[in-house]
Protein backbone atom coordinates (compact mmCIF):
# COMPACT_ATOMS: atom_id res chain seq x y z
CA UNK A 1 0.00 0.00 0.00
CA UNK A 2 1.23 3.14 -0.91
CA UNK A 3 0.69 6.31 1.58
CA UNK A 4 -0.26 9.40 0.01
CA UNK A 5 1.58 12.39 1.50
CA UNK A 6 1.00 16.10 0.67
CA UNK A 7 4.52 17.83 1.39
CA UNK A 8 2.99 20.90 1.13
CA UNK A 9 0.34 22.39 3.25
CA UNK A 10 -0.64 25.21 5.33
CA UNK A 11 -3.23 26.45 8.21
CA UNK A 12 -4.79 28.55 5.84
CA UNK A 13 -8.00 28.97 8.01
CA UNK A 14 -7.04 29.76 11.74
CA UNK A 15 -8.76 30.72 14.94
CA UNK A 16 -10.26 34.14 14.71
CA UNK A 17 -8.39 34.71 18.22
CA UNK A 18 -5.20 33.78 16.99
CA UNK A 19 -5.58 36.16 14.08
CA UNK A 20 -6.64 38.86 16.45
CA UNK A 21 -3.34 38.22 18.39
CA UNK A 22 -1.66 38.86 15.01
CA UNK A 23 -3.75 42.21 14.32
CA UNK A 24 -2.76 43.37 17.93
CA UNK A 25 1.01 42.99 17.75
CA UNK A 26 0.39 44.96 14.38
CA UNK A 27 -1.44 47.64 16.29
CA UNK A 28 1.07 48.19 18.59
CA UNK A 29 4.02 48.85 16.60
CA UNK A 30 1.97 51.62 14.94
CA UNK A 31 0.92 52.94 18.60
CA UNK A 32 3.45 51.77 21.32
CA UNK A 33 1.29 53.21 24.17
CA UNK A 34 -0.86 50.43 23.45
CA UNK A 35 -0.48 47.34 26.07
CA UNK A 36 1.72 44.02 25.31
CA UNK A 37 -0.72 41.80 23.58
CA UNK A 38 -0.43 38.54 25.49
CA UNK A 39 -1.13 35.15 23.36
CA UNK A 40 -4.87 33.66 23.41
CA UNK A 41 -6.16 30.68 25.22
CA UNK A 42 -7.59 28.87 22.38
CA UNK A 43 -9.71 25.52 22.76
CA UNK A 44 -9.25 22.21 20.65
CA UNK A 45 -12.71 23.04 19.68
CA UNK A 46 -11.74 26.35 17.96
CA UNK A 47 -8.93 24.79 16.04
CA UNK A 48 -11.14 21.99 14.83
CA UNK A 49 -13.30 23.72 13.73
CA UNK A 50 -11.15 25.31 10.78
CA UNK A 51 -9.41 22.20 10.41
CA UNK A 52 -12.38 19.98 9.80
CA UNK A 53 -14.47 22.28 7.52
CA UNK A 54 -11.37 22.83 4.88
CA UNK A 55 -8.20 20.75 5.15
CA UNK A 56 -9.45 17.40 7.00
CA UNK A 57 -12.62 17.60 4.81
CA UNK A 58 -10.65 18.11 1.46
CA UNK A 59 -8.01 15.53 2.93
CA UNK A 60 -10.60 12.97 2.82
CA UNK A 61 -12.62 13.14 0.25
CA UNK A 62 -9.64 13.73 -2.25
CA UNK A 63 -7.94 10.51 -0.86
CA UNK A 64 -4.83 12.07 0.46
CA UNK A 65 -3.35 10.55 3.99
CA UNK A 66 -1.14 12.81 5.71
CA UNK A 67 -0.19 16.62 5.37
CA UNK A 68 3.07 17.60 6.18
CA UNK A 69 1.54 21.46 7.64
CA UNK A 70 2.55 24.83 8.21
CA UNK A 71 1.37 28.24 9.19
CA UNK A 72 0.40 29.92 6.54
CA UNK A 73 2.97 31.75 3.96
CA UNK A 74 1.35 34.59 3.29
CA UNK A 75 0.92 35.29 6.60
CA UNK A 76 4.50 35.02 7.97
CA UNK A 77 4.85 38.36 7.31
CA UNK A 78 8.83 38.65 7.77
CA UNK A 79 8.58 42.46 6.51
CA UNK A 80 6.13 43.31 9.72
CA UNK A 81 8.07 44.63 12.99
CA UNK A 82 11.10 43.62 14.25
CA UNK A 83 13.22 40.74 16.01
CA UNK A 84 10.77 40.30 19.03
CA UNK A 85 7.39 40.61 17.03
CA UNK A 86 9.30 37.79 14.49
CA UNK A 87 9.90 35.60 17.46
CA UNK A 88 6.55 35.95 19.21
CA UNK A 89 4.87 35.41 16.14
CA UNK A 90 6.40 32.28 15.19
CA UNK A 91 6.09 31.26 18.82
CA UNK A 92 2.51 31.70 18.26
CA UNK A 93 2.10 30.10 15.02
CA UNK A 94 4.41 27.04 15.15
CA UNK A 95 3.03 26.27 18.74
CA UNK A 96 -0.59 26.35 16.75
CA UNK A 97 0.52 23.78 14.22
CA UNK A 98 1.81 21.83 17.28
CA UNK A 99 -1.50 21.46 18.45
CA UNK A 100 -3.71 20.76 14.91
CA UNK A 101 -0.86 17.96 15.13
CA UNK A 102 -1.83 16.96 18.51
CA UNK A 103 -5.56 16.46 17.70
CA UNK A 104 -5.06 14.23 14.49
CA UNK A 105 -1.53 12.98 14.69
CA UNK A 106 -2.57 10.22 11.94
CA UNK A 107 -3.22 12.98 9.50
CA UNK A 108 -0.41 16.06 10.26
CA UNK A 109 2.84 16.67 10.57
CA UNK A 110 4.23 19.67 11.76
CA UNK A 111 7.10 22.01 9.90
CA UNK A 112 7.71 25.44 11.34
CA UNK A 113 7.76 28.96 10.43
CA UNK A 114 11.24 31.13 11.17
CA UNK A 115 11.56 34.30 13.14
CA UNK A 116 13.80 35.88 10.09
CA UNK A 117 13.64 39.96 9.63
CA UNK A 118 15.35 41.46 6.96
CA UNK A 119 18.04 43.34 9.52
CA UNK A 120 18.99 40.28 11.61
CA UNK A 121 21.02 37.11 11.25
CA UNK A 122 19.40 33.72 11.57
CA UNK A 123 20.25 33.04 15.18
CA UNK A 124 16.59 33.22 16.38
CA UNK A 125 15.64 31.43 13.60
CA UNK A 126 18.37 28.42 14.60
CA UNK A 127 16.69 28.43 18.04
CA UNK A 128 13.00 28.23 17.02
CA UNK A 129 13.83 25.35 14.46
CA UNK A 130 15.72 23.54 17.88
CA UNK A 131 12.64 24.20 19.76
CA UNK A 132 10.00 22.77 17.05
CA UNK A 133 12.20 20.00 16.13
CA UNK A 134 13.45 18.55 19.04
CA UNK A 135 10.10 19.25 21.57
CA UNK A 136 7.48 19.15 19.31
CA UNK A 137 8.58 16.96 16.74
CA UNK A 138 8.68 18.87 13.86
CA UNK A 139 9.97 17.85 10.63
CA UNK A 140 11.25 19.83 8.61
CA UNK A 141 11.16 24.43 8.63
CA UNK A 142 10.13 27.12 6.03
CA UNK A 143 12.55 29.01 4.83
CA UNK A 144 12.36 32.51 3.24
CA UNK A 145 15.32 33.69 0.90
CA UNK A 146 13.73 37.59 0.95
CA UNK A 147 12.58 38.51 4.40
CA UNK A 148 11.99 41.98 3.58
CA UNK A 149 8.80 40.93 1.53
CA UNK A 150 9.58 42.23 -2.39
CA UNK A 151 12.74 44.03 -2.09
CA UNK A 152 15.41 41.45 -2.23
CA UNK A 153 18.13 42.81 0.23
CA UNK A 154 18.56 39.54 1.78
CA UNK A 155 21.95 37.61 0.13
CA UNK A 156 22.00 34.73 -1.77
CA UNK A 157 20.86 31.64 -0.68
CA UNK A 158 24.89 30.41 -1.54
CA UNK A 159 25.56 33.34 1.00
CA UNK A 160 27.69 32.55 4.05
CA UNK A 161 24.83 34.41 5.96
CA UNK A 162 22.92 31.54 5.86
CA UNK A 163 25.79 29.10 6.66
CA UNK A 164 24.88 28.95 10.74
CA UNK A 165 21.11 27.66 9.67
CA UNK A 166 22.90 25.22 7.55
CA UNK A 167 24.63 23.89 9.39
CA UNK A 168 21.56 23.38 12.09
CA UNK A 169 19.51 21.80 9.38
CA UNK A 170 22.12 19.50 9.04
CA UNK A 171 22.98 18.67 12.72
CA UNK A 172 19.12 17.86 13.08
CA UNK A 173 18.57 16.61 9.62
CA UNK A 174 15.61 18.23 8.28
CA UNK A 175 14.88 19.84 4.82
CA UNK A 176 13.17 23.23 4.11
CA UNK A 177 11.01 24.55 1.73
CA UNK A 178 12.05 27.44 0.11
CA UNK A 179 8.73 29.86 0.90
CA UNK A 180 8.68 33.73 0.78
CA UNK A 181 5.47 35.37 2.62
CA UNK A 182 3.12 38.34 1.79
CA UNK A 183 4.32 40.83 -0.68
CA UNK A 184 4.81 44.64 0.28
CA UNK A 185 6.07 45.58 -2.99
CA UNK A 186 3.29 46.84 -5.47
CA UNK A 187 4.96 45.08 -8.14
CA UNK A 188 4.69 41.65 -6.93
CA UNK A 189 1.32 39.90 -6.70
CA UNK A 190 1.88 37.98 -3.56
CA UNK A 191 1.12 34.32 -5.09
CA UNK A 192 0.84 35.36 -9.14
CA UNK A 193 4.25 36.63 -8.81
CA UNK A 194 6.15 36.62 -5.71
CA UNK A 195 6.02 32.84 -4.95
CA UNK A 196 6.83 32.02 -8.34
CA UNK A 197 9.33 34.35 -9.06
CA UNK A 198 11.22 33.71 -5.51
CA UNK A 199 11.18 29.98 -6.58
CA UNK A 200 12.92 30.83 -9.85
CA UNK A 201 15.46 32.77 -8.01
CA UNK A 202 16.48 30.33 -5.50
CA UNK A 203 17.45 27.86 -8.16
CA UNK A 204 19.52 30.26 -9.89
CA UNK A 205 21.04 31.13 -7.07
CA UNK A 206 22.35 27.46 -6.47
CA UNK A 207 23.25 27.47 -10.08
CA UNK A 208 25.69 30.01 -8.92
CA UNK A 209 27.05 28.80 -6.33
CA UNK A 210 28.82 25.92 -5.17
CA UNK A 211 26.60 25.44 -1.68
CA UNK A 212 26.23 21.76 -1.78
CA UNK A 213 29.74 21.26 -1.89
CA UNK A 214 30.02 22.60 1.13
CA UNK A 215 26.59 20.93 2.59
CA UNK A 216 26.49 17.99 0.74
CA UNK A 217 23.45 16.39 2.61
CA UNK A 218 21.42 19.72 3.00
CA UNK A 219 17.56 19.56 1.13
CA UNK A 220 15.67 22.09 -0.01
CA UNK A 221 12.03 21.50 -1.77
CA UNK A 222 11.18 24.59 -4.32
CA UNK A 223 7.59 24.49 -4.62
CA UNK A 224 4.83 25.51 -7.01
CA UNK A 225 6.77 22.72 -8.78
CA UNK A 226 9.73 24.43 -8.89
CA UNK A 227 8.60 28.07 -10.09
CA UNK A 228 9.17 28.61 -14.04
CA UNK A 229 12.15 26.06 -13.67
CA UNK A 230 10.79 22.99 -15.61
CA UNK A 231 9.74 25.29 -18.66
CA UNK A 232 12.89 26.69 -18.86
CA UNK A 233 14.96 23.65 -18.26
CA UNK A 234 17.25 24.16 -21.41
CA UNK A 235 17.67 27.86 -20.24
CA UNK A 236 19.10 26.44 -16.93
CA UNK A 237 21.49 23.53 -18.44
CA UNK A 238 22.88 26.65 -20.54
CA UNK A 239 23.36 29.21 -18.03
CA UNK A 240 25.49 26.25 -16.01
CA UNK A 241 27.59 25.53 -18.77
CA UNK A 242 27.85 29.36 -19.76
CA UNK A 243 28.76 29.61 -15.83
CA UNK A 244 31.38 26.98 -16.32
CA UNK A 245 29.27 25.23 -13.56
CA UNK A 246 28.96 21.37 -13.52
CA UNK A 247 25.86 19.47 -15.39
CA UNK A 248 22.68 20.08 -13.26
CA UNK A 249 22.04 16.60 -12.20
CA UNK A 250 24.91 16.91 -10.22
CA UNK A 251 25.55 20.48 -9.39
CA UNK A 252 22.14 21.03 -7.92
CA UNK A 253 19.65 17.90 -8.35
CA UNK A 254 21.21 15.80 -6.00
CA UNK A 255 19.76 18.26 -3.28
CA UNK A 256 16.72 20.35 -4.74
CA UNK A 257 13.68 19.18 -5.10
CA UNK A 258 10.13 20.09 -6.71
CA UNK A 259 6.64 19.24 -5.67
CA UNK A 260 3.77 19.44 -7.67
CA UNK A 261 1.99 22.21 -6.74
CA UNK A 262 1.10 23.43 -10.23
CA UNK A 263 -3.08 23.57 -10.57
CA UNK A 264 -3.50 22.49 -14.68
CA UNK A 265 -2.54 19.25 -16.34
CA UNK A 266 -0.50 20.14 -18.97
CA UNK A 267 2.28 21.74 -16.02
CA UNK A 268 2.07 18.39 -14.40
CA UNK A 269 2.74 16.42 -17.84
CA UNK A 270 5.71 19.36 -18.29
CA UNK A 271 6.58 19.00 -15.15
CA UNK A 272 7.21 15.13 -14.93
CA UNK A 273 8.63 15.24 -19.15
CA UNK A 274 11.58 17.30 -17.80
CA UNK A 275 12.31 16.42 -13.77
CA UNK A 276 13.47 13.61 -12.81
CA UNK A 277 10.77 11.67 -10.63
CA UNK A 278 12.81 10.80 -7.91
CA UNK A 279 13.39 15.08 -7.57
CA UNK A 280 9.71 15.26 -7.13
CA UNK A 281 6.97 14.96 -4.38
CA UNK A 282 3.40 15.25 -3.91
CA UNK A 283 1.63 18.05 -2.81
CA UNK A 284 -1.41 20.42 -3.68
CA UNK A 285 -1.32 23.28 -1.02
CA UNK A 286 -4.71 23.13 -1.12
CA UNK A 287 -6.94 25.73 0.72
CA UNK A 288 -4.40 28.23 -0.30
CA UNK A 289 -3.40 30.10 -3.60
CA UNK A 290 -5.76 28.86 -5.51
CA UNK A 291 -8.73 27.71 -4.44
CA UNK A 292 -11.54 27.60 -6.80
CA UNK A 293 -13.32 25.37 -9.56
CA UNK A 294 -11.56 25.11 -12.93
CA UNK A 295 -14.47 26.05 -15.37
CA UNK A 296 -12.75 23.97 -18.05
CA UNK A 297 -12.69 20.72 -15.89
CA UNK A 298 -15.58 21.24 -13.12
CA UNK A 299 -12.59 20.45 -10.61
CA UNK A 300 -10.90 22.16 -8.06
CA UNK A 301 -7.57 24.02 -9.66
CA UNK A 302 -5.51 22.69 -6.09
CA UNK A 303 -6.88 19.00 -6.29
CA UNK A 304 -3.06 18.12 -7.72
CA UNK A 305 -3.82 14.26 -6.79
CA UNK A 306 -6.01 13.99 -10.31
CA UNK A 307 -3.34 14.99 -12.31
CA UNK A 308 -0.71 12.57 -10.96
CA UNK A 309 -3.15 9.65 -11.18
CA UNK A 310 -4.20 11.06 -14.44
CA UNK A 311 -0.32 10.53 -15.63
CA UNK A 312 -0.36 6.81 -15.87
CA UNK A 313 2.52 6.35 -13.32
CA UNK A 314 3.98 2.93 -12.93
CA UNK A 315 3.75 1.69 -9.82
CA UNK A 316 6.77 2.00 -8.87
CA UNK A 317 6.89 5.78 -9.82
CA UNK A 318 3.96 6.48 -7.84
CA UNK A 319 4.87 5.18 -4.67
CA UNK A 320 8.08 7.14 -5.42
CA UNK A 321 6.13 10.62 -6.06
CA UNK A 322 3.57 9.76 -3.22
CA UNK A 323 5.44 8.46 -0.23
CA UNK A 324 8.88 7.30 -0.89
CA UNK A 325 10.27 10.99 -2.00
CA UNK A 326 9.13 12.20 1.00
CA UNK A 327 10.03 9.75 3.21
CA UNK A 328 13.48 10.28 1.86
CA UNK A 329 13.54 14.00 2.47
CA UNK A 330 12.14 13.86 5.03
CA UNK A 331 14.21 11.56 7.38
CA UNK A 332 11.95 12.62 10.83
CA UNK A 333 8.98 11.71 9.04
CA UNK A 334 10.33 8.42 7.77
CA UNK A 335 10.78 7.85 11.62
CA UNK A 336 7.28 9.05 12.69
CA UNK A 337 5.94 6.66 10.02
CA UNK A 338 8.29 4.07 10.97
CA UNK A 339 7.12 4.38 14.93
CA UNK A 340 3.39 3.78 13.60
CA UNK A 341 4.31 0.73 12.12
CA UNK A 342 4.48 2.29 8.70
Amino acid sequence: MTLIIDCHGHHTVAPKKHLAYREAQVARLDNPSLPLPTRPDITDDEIREGIEANQLKLIRERGADLTIFSPRASRMEPHVGDEDTAIKWSYACNNLIARVVELYPETFTGVCMLPQTPRTDMSASIAELRRCVEEMDFIGCNLNPDPSGGHWTAPPLTDRFWYPFYEAMCELDVPAMIHVSGSCNPAFHATGSYYIAADTNAFMQFIEGNLFKDFPELRFIIPHGGGAVPYHWGRYRGLADMLDQPALDGHVMQNVYFDTCVYHQPGIDLLFKVIDKKNILFGSEMVGAVRGIDPQTGQYFDDTKRYVDALGLSDEDRHAIFEGNARRVYPRLDAQLKRRGL
